[in-house]
């Protein structure tokens, strides 16, 4: 005995999400999917994803009224061409007993092309407000965790215990050790090495002109050739 009767009447909301991994039907450019649902004499298209190619998005709702005894809605997957007719891309059958059952059905339809091989899928988001099972909730919500505040705040034990420490204890530097007789060093009690620069007297040269000339005897030889006749130069 089926649990899901009386939905003669009643809404079924079906929103067609998007294709996944469609059949391409083009070899040069990208194909332009659309999608149309059937079920009994209504029918719904959803608008062409130009350029969708293999994974179009539509994101489009359609409200289709429940017929008894029919479970099932038809979907059909095409390109649009604009000179020639549209391509086949695949086909498929909606099955509508989760979503009368439950009141929510999100699922991913395969398709198929006419020869039975796989042609993608079609995913779908159905809705259906008189359920006999409704679901809680169609979604799963998170909510952050709240940081916990405690009604009493702990006591510090920090300055009230602490940890003795195995080493004994030493009194500061200066208590521990005594002054040192010495006074320190004074710097300015003894006099520098050397004394400034300015100690020592300027040395003092005597001008260039102190010094004599010196003066050499012109020079007495004679190195010039005394005068012909010369003998002839033999050949």
């Amino acid at each position: 005995m089926s649990m899901i009767s009386g939905i003669q009447g009643q809404l079924l909301e079906v929103t067609v999400v998007c294709c996944n991994k469609l059949k391409d039907t083009e070899w040069i450019s990208r194909q332009d999917p659309y999608v149309c649902l059937e079920y009994g004499s209504t029918k719904f298209r959803t608008r062409t994803c130009t350029d969708g190619g293999k994974n179009p998005t539509f994101q489009e709702k359609f409200v289709f009224t429940l017929i008894e005894g029919l479970r099932e809605i038809n979907v059909v997957v095409w390109n649009s061409n604009t000179l020639t007719y549209n391509d086949f891309i695949g086909s498929g059958k909606i099955q509508l007993q989760k979503v009368l059952s439950m009141g929510y059905d999100d699922t991913a339809w395969p398709i198929q092309t006419k020869t039975g091989r796989h042609a993608g899928e079609v995913r779908l988001i159905m809705f259906y407000a008189n359920a006999n099972n409704p679901a809680t909730s169609y979604a799963p919500s998170y909510t952050a965790p709240q940081p916990h505040t405690p009604m009493y705040s702990a006591p510090s034990y920090a300055a009230a215990y602490q940890t003795p420490s195995p080493y004994p204890e030493y009194p500061p530097h200066s208590a521990a050790y005594p002054p040192t007789p010495y006074p320190p060093p004074q710097t300015t009690a003894y006099p520098p090495v050397y004394p400034p620069p300015s100690a020592y007297p300027p040395m003092s040269y005597p001008p260039h002109s102190a010094y004599p000339h010196a003066s050499y005897p012109p020079p007495t030889q004679d190195y010039s050739y005394p005068p012909g006749p010369y003998p002839p130069r033999p050949y």
